[in-house]
């Protein structure tokens, strides 16, 4: 079970590839000796190590091989909660690793559900495909519907379904990599299960999560969800062109937002009409440029 939000480690959680609909079983935190389709295995037959996603530690939580954690006893939920967390975040020090020396700027983008992640997924990709090689990731609870309008919008994508799972984690990720191979030199969006708590515990090994928050959804979010905008760098406030037609002080949303994180960049937007996505699309291009600088030194 996952300490921080109940989801169950038992969860039926899927990769699919919608180009040609192959679908495998994707296990979070499985035994780190049993990764099939490992596409470096016959290097490391012969005693090569590169760390790629989906390189599994070899150090074992149990002696036995277990590693379902089982429902905490008294007293134990902080250590398990550090347990989970902790291999976690050694998958997604591996998975940044494996960006860096391929130049990919890895962004997570997370949000409640209806924020409108993949119509602006949708917009960036048609406005920049062609200047900034773009990939993606979805993550679902279940369906493929996200990932057959990215595939449809002319970008390369997986999908990962989560089962009862709220959240993507680290090896999931490395997993999708493996299935997604994305080039050199490119931009990956990872768009998280939509939910404002779990994901932002989570580090997938991305160079920033950008939250994204719609006018609909009510101005207090910031502060009502302070670990989620704590943890992102960026967040886009979407459908400003409703600003007319509902109750929502824009102000005092971004006074809300910098008041748990003072150094957020804040991008105004409507995914559909396009007002302010130039912004964003400069952020990027200056991501992407400052990612490939860091490489080459």
């Amino acid at each position: 079970m996952c300490i921080t939000c109940g989801c169950s480690d038992k969860a039926e959680a899927t990769l699919t590839d919608p180009e040609s609909g192959e679908t495998v079983a994707v296990h979070a935190h499985e035994d780190d000796h049993h990764h099939h389709n490992h596409p470096h295995e016959h290097d490391r037959d012969h005693g090569h190590h590169d760390h790629q996603p989906g390189d599994h530690d070899h150090h074992h939580a149990h002696a036995d091989g277990d590693h379902h954690v089982h429902a905490p006893q008294r007293g134990t939920t902080v250590a398990l909660r550090e347990e989970i967390l902790g291999k976690n975040n050694r998958f997604a020090e591996r998975n940044r690793g494996w960006f860096g020396g391929r130049n990919i700027l890895a962004l997570n983008l997370v949000s409640a559900p209806g924020s409108g992640k993949t119509t602006l997924l949708e917009r960036t990709i048609r406005d920049l495909g062609g200047a900034l090689p773009i990939n993606v990731i979805e993550g679902d609870q279940a369906t493929m519907n996200d990932a057959e309008r990215i595939r449809a919008a002319g970008c390369k994508v997986v999908q990962i379904n989560t089962g009862s799972g709220c959240h993507l984690e680290a090896d999931m990720l490395a997993r999708g990599l493996q299935k997604l191979d994305p080039p050199l030199n490119s931009i990956l969006m990872i768009e998280n299960v939509g939910n404002l708590v779990c994901p932002a515990l989570f580090d997938l090994g991305e160079r920033a999560k950008v939250a994204i928050l719609s006018v609909p959804e009510g101005e207090d979010k910031p502060i009502k969800y302070p670990h989620m905008f704590r943890a992102a760098r960026v967040m886009i406030l979407n459908k400003i062109d409703l600003l007319p037609y509902v109750d929502f002080d824009l102000e005092r949303c971004i006074a809300y937002a910098r008041r748990v994180n003072p150094g957020m960049r804040v991008f105004q937007i409507s995914a559909t009409k396009g007002d302010g996505l130039a912004q964003w699309y400069d952020w990027l291009r200056d991501e992407a440029r400052t990612s490939q600088q860091e490489a080459i030194a």
